[in-house]
């Protein structure tokens, strides 16, 4: 298996790729590898020459020191998913690779955009996902970065960051990866039993109840609909929002032309969020 666990390892091995003449896509995670995952690192090799999977969990971006300690770790099965996908270049480092005494990193302002939905309630949270990202993409210099839209605030904000920053990367947003049922896949949904994972549907019920009301009701009134209907499950509700996809800012009496509708919620101990735009 092609695997660096340093900087220096990583940018021999991507030098050499770019000296070939091939581009290079990036898949960054924090392990515990899905289907969801995988589709990313599929469509990076569709558009991309090397692909580039980081595996890091980034202790920066929890706000609650529980969920990092629970965060499924699973390296060697990572990698064997990712090795029966092609040639992998994948980077597994530790903090101190990640965050160097002499980090070059400079908080920059999110205009408000990390102090709502995912923000309110995750204090910090994007300070670290931008923080985390940049110093990635300083190590891997991809011509592609590829994420997915479950979550739909972060992409946002790194699109925000990318601009800001004027980095030369393109971000590619790719579709949330589904199970039959509708069930957003994501690594946590490994902490939650049968009974928890049908409880969870309800999520995926209340976003598609959301766009069966947009014809004939203004987004307030179907986020409140939305909300007795999500409460007549067994989860409980964090938040539920419909913003404009571009500002994050909430939507009331008309519909923007992306407009997206966020929910995050708990399923016993385990954080759940998901979004569909409309």
């Amino acid at each position: 298996m092609n695997v660096h666990y340093t900087r220096n390892s990583l940018q021999i091995a991507i030098r050499e790729a770019k000296l070939r003449g091939e581009t290079i896509g990036f898949v960054p995670t924090m392990g515990a590898l899905h289907e969801g995952h995988l589709s990313l690192v599929r469509t990076a090799f569709e558009q991309t020459d090397t692909v580039v999977v980081s595996i890091f969990v980034n202790p920066t971006q929890f706000n609650n020191p529980a969920d990092l300690a629970h965060y499924p770790r699973m390296l060697d099965e990572d990698m064997t998913l990712l090795n029966d996908l092609g040639n992998v270049l994948i980077f597994a480092p530790t903090t101190a690779e990640i965050y160097p005494e002499n980090d070059p990193f400079k908080a920059i302002d999110l205009e408000g955009m990390d102090a709502v939905l995912e923000g309110e309630f995750r204090p910090g949270h994007f300070k670290g996902v931008v923080h985390v990202v940049y110093n990635l993409f300083k190590i891997v210099e991809p011509d592609k970065a590829f994420f997915g839209r479950k979550d739909f605030q972060q992409v946002a904000i790194i699109q925000k960051m990318v601009e800001v920053l004027d980095l030369v990367v393109e971000i590619v947003p790719c579709e949330t990866t589904r199970s039959e049922s509708g069930l957003a896949l994501s690594s946590r949904n490994l902490r939650l039993s049968n009974e928890e994972l049908e409880a969870a549907l309800i999520i995926f019920q209340t976003l598609q109840f959301i766009r069966s009301l947009q014809p004939h009701k203004t987004p307030k009134e179907a986020q409140q609909a939305a909300v007795d209907f999500f409460n007549k499950g067994a989860l409980k509700l964090e938040y539920l929002a419909i913003v404009d996809s571009q500002s994050l800012k909430e939507l009331n009496d008309e519909w923007s032309d992306e407009a997206t509708c966020c929910i995050a919620a708990h399923c016993g101990e385990v954080r759940l969020i998901d979004n569909m735009q409309f």
